[in-house]
């Protein structure tokens, strides 16, 4: 069964350490969870992402309904089986990649009219409908369909999506029928207080088994992000996690955990990567740069990773420039190592209760 529980609190700040149990296994808490958007995290296999440990990743609803399709996934006995990956598994709803991607949208108390990003064929997602492909997909959780309001908008939008996510999340819990996987309500509202307030309010009277806040890092000021983070223990059941979708740079993790969340994702560490860029407890750095030609230390000098441990900066930014896929390749397995494990130093330093003094040092090196 699905079932979190709180193992420690932190005594300074919001954090806490925990464990989600999931059917395909638990996992500790808080956890940053990779994207593999097409059921495939970036360049990287299951089994370097086992190596890696990862204990649960996000697949996007919206594409794999796209391609290859939720029948063909059904087909295959879910996405565990279709893309080999034994952990944990969350799927989104696809509502942000509807408003975000869609060239062409309709949108009413329904559902919404859209059309393909990629042949431009028209579409129809309901909640009901996205709770349908996400049963036909089996992750161990699943999310709610919702409407994100863009940042900036006014109040009235903001409000009339906060309304809409509401009535959707009563439907999807309606529809929703599959036991073994764990449907998430998600709150909206923007960066304004009061609407956050009331779609806590709203979402959490469903008692879902878990909560997301969505809405967020869609290119509002990080103190505005913070602000509304800080109503997090105010208005979400404390035996329940706390998801934050959409956000993964080291900095917002620790702010995060401060604050009460339990759950992170982000597409950029693989996205950095393809980029030629690479996270070490200093701060980024972009490796192609000509400044790194004849660098031969590791990426980090503090990481432990395989990369790390093999690999230069300067053999790394040769395979940049010589445009070989390898360079992709071990860029991801290092960035997503470092936030994997920057969120176990997390853990044990709740378990420790130290959290405020590690984020202070985090900081005292980490340059953004």
């Amino acid at each position: 069964m699905f079932q979190f529980r709180t193992i420690k609190k932190d005594s300074s700040s919001q954090a806490r350490l925990g464990e989600l149990s999931t059917w395909h296994g638990s996992i500790e808490t808080p956890i940053f969870m990779p994207v593999g958007t097409q059921a495939t995290v970036k360049t990287l296999t299951p089994h370097e992402l086992e190596e890696i440990g990862a204990g649960i990743i996000l697949a996007n609803t919206y594409h794999l309904y796209l391609r290859p399709g939720a029948d063909l996934v059904a087909k295959a006995s879910g996405l565990h089986s279709f893309m080999g990956w034994e952990r944990g598994i969350l799927t989104d709803s696809g509502g942000f990649q509807v408003f975000s991607l869609a060239k062409l949208r309709k949108i009413s108390d329904e559902g919404v009219e859209f059309s393909s990003h990629i042949d431009g064929s028209q579409h129809y997602f309901t909640p009901e409908k996205v709770m349908a492909i996400q049963q036909q997909l089996g992750a161990d959780i699943a999310m709610c369909f919702d409407e994100c309001a863009p940042y900036p908008c006014s109040y009235e939008e903001a409000e009339k999506a906060v309304q809409r996510t509401s009535l959707w999340a009563a439907r999807c819990r309606e529809s929703h029928q599959r036991e073994d996987q764990a449907l998430f309500g998600i709150v909206q509202g923007n960066v304004f207080p009061d609407l956050r307030e009331r779609s806590a309010r709203d979402i959490t009277r469903l008692n879902f088994p878990g909560y997301a806040i969505g809405g967020l890092s869609v290119g509002e000021p990080k103190d505005e992000m913070y602000a509304i983070l800080d109503l997090t223990d105010e208005h979400f059941p404390a035996d329940k996690p706390r998801y934050l979708m959409g956000v993964g740079e080291p900095e917002d993790l620790i702010e995060g955990v401060k604050r009460g969340i339990d759950m992170f994702d982000c597409v950029l560490p693989t996205r950095l990567a393809r980029h030629g860029t690479a996270y070490t407890h200093e701060g980024k750095i972009t490796v192609r740069n000509a400044g790194y030609a004849q660098d031969f230390r590791p990426i980090d000098e503090e990481c432990d990773c395989y990369v790390c441990q093999h690999f230069s900066r300067a053999y790394i930014r040769h395979l940049i420039k010589a445009e070989e896929m390898l360079a992709a390749r071990l860029l991801s397995y290092h960035n997503v190592y470092f936030l994997i494990h920057l969120m176990k130093k997390i853990r044990e330093a709740i378990q420790q209760d130290r959290f405020l003094s590690f984020s202070q040092q985090f900081y005292q090196h980490y340059k953004f």
